[in-house]
């Protein structure tokens, strides 16, 4: 069965990663807001070497239609912390594993934000739960979004009873 899903003023996720060496692992974060249909701005800003551009750009994103922003980077991570310092939306970091400590380092510098600018953090390379979690945040006033999350959770349920049978059958 197919279904539709209209996006009707549906707000922008905008995903910004301090490098392009961290699209491999962004790119599984924009793969899943499209699947989502969700309408997605992509950028790379770097919290230390575009710090103008980082900031000018969280300041605007409200009013440029944006309703969650996405921040992807590795090492020391201040790229999440300096988006969530200029907008009161919703801000996800997502760590990058790029460097010897395996991305630890990254994800110590996007869950230890001070008081008041919170950065909700996923998984070291989580990218498609930080696109998710995106989406269940526009979810809340979307039905049809809200709808379309259920669906995909019947989905990966159904998948993973498939798998119970199989390997049940194969074992019991």
């Amino acid at each position: 069965m197919i279904i539709s899903y209209r996006r009707r003023n549906v707000k922008k996720v905008g995903v910004i990663m301090g490098s392009d060496s961290d699209l491999p692992v962004v790119e599984k974060c924009i793969n899943e807001l499209k699947k989502y249909e969700i309408p997605t701005e992509v950028h790379v800003y770097s919290a230390h070497r575009t710090p103008v551009e980082a900031i000018e750009f969280a300041q605007n994103a409200e009013k440029n239609g944006f309703g969650v922003l996405i921040s992807a980077a590795g090492k020391a991570a201040h790229l999440g912390g300096v988006i969530a310092a200029n907008t009161v939306l919703p801000v996800i970091g997502i760590p990058i594993k790029a460097s010897a400590l395996e991305g630890v380092d990254a994800l110590l510098s996007t869950v230890q934000m001070p008081p008041g600018i919170p950065v909700a953090s996923v998984a070291i390379d989580g990218a498609k739960n930080a696109a998710i979690l995106a989406v269940e945040m526009l979810a809340i006033g979307d039905p049809d979004l809200n709808r379309k999350l259920w669906d995909e959770r019947k989905k990966a349920h159904d998948a993973v009873v498939e798998k119970d049978a199989k390997i049940s059958a194969q074992f019991n």
